[in-house]
């Protein structure tokens, strides 16, 4: 009788086609894979080194695979982790030597550079590989939609990033670009703005920011994170508290934690640390 139901029941119920539900089940497989690899580096991070243990460091390399590892997992935000110049600037004392240690990275291809709309002068930098890795997911998404001429992606991907390695270009060079993989039209740089690979710049509606798709719900939580931080120390005393148990603590309004809070109002000069014989202490700067 009950198998009889079953069958009844499942006979009632609407037929989704396998090839899209196999699509949706592959690509949640795929985020499912990418989250635990970044939640596996954090986690090796996390148990080796607080922040005062890994507070400054000798080479921006070793700074930007550190931070790396510890970009903390973030719900419902398919996003690789990214590491802000300022945060360098916090644990490299040396800034002429970030800056140049970026710039070769930069051009040796192991990285991009990324400026970031928070009305602020904040650039994001991201390996090469999670960059592609990014785009991948946006292209599949796409895909999936059936949205446009997704060729141009491709395009893009082959003939632009591989050529242009600076933070922006001009509609020009983008067009001559993307015609080394075919005809370029409107519909191609709209779909590229679209997935969120590029943006206008304000100034010059001609020039465009190359930039990462899927960061503007965390760029939101970027600034109102700094508020509440830079509020919390505001409301203290002495406007100070001591690192170890401030890097514990969780903030309401970012999905980013602590410690990449910390780093970057360190690296920008909103804060400052001091050694005292209990520990490290984050002070706000005096204006």
């Amino acid at each position: 009788m009950e198998s009889l139901l079953l069958g009844k029941s499942n006979r009632n119920m609407p037929q989704i086609p396998d090839s899209s539900r196999g699509r949706k089940r592959l690509r949640q497989e795929e985020e499912k894979e990418e989250e635990e690899e970044i939640r596996a580096e954090s986690s090796d991070a996390d148990q080796t080194l607080s922040l005062e243990e890994s507070l400054t460091f000798s080479d921006t390399l070793v700074a930007l695979r550190i931070i790396r590892a510890q970009f903390p997992n973030i719900d419902k935000v398919s996003i690789r982790p990214f590491i802000l110049r300022s945060q360098l600037y916090s644990c490299v004392k040396d800034r002429t030597q970030v800056d140049r240690e970026l710039e070769s990275l930069r051009r040796d291809k192991q990285l991009r550079i990324f400026k970031l709309n928070t009305g602020q002068d904040d650039h994001a930098i991201m390996f090469l590989d999670d960059y592609l890795s990014q785009m991948e997911r946006v292209m599949k998404r796409m895909e999936e939609k059936k949205q446009g001429d997704l060729e141009v992606f491709d395009w893009f991907r082959n003939h632009v990033i591989d050529v242009n390695l600076e933070p922006s270009i001009d509609h020009q060079e983008l067009c001559l670009l993307l015609s080394h993989g075919g005809k370029v039209k409107d519909d191609h740089i709209s779909l590229l703005i679209n997935a969120g690979l590029l943006t206008r710049q304000l100034i010059d509606p001609n020039m465009f920011w190359f930039a990462v798709p899927n960061i503007g719900s965390v760029l939101k939580g970027l600034s109102q994170g700094r508020k509440e931080l830079l509020s919390l120390l505001n409301r203290r005393r002495y406007k100070e508290i001591m690192l170890a148990p401030l890097e514990k603590k969780c903030l309401r309004f970012s999905p980013l934690d602590m410690r990449f809070h910390l780093r970057d109002l360190i690296g920008s000069g909103h804060l400052k640390t001091v050694n005292t014989p209990t520990g490290l202490v984050v002070r706000v700067s005096k204006d």
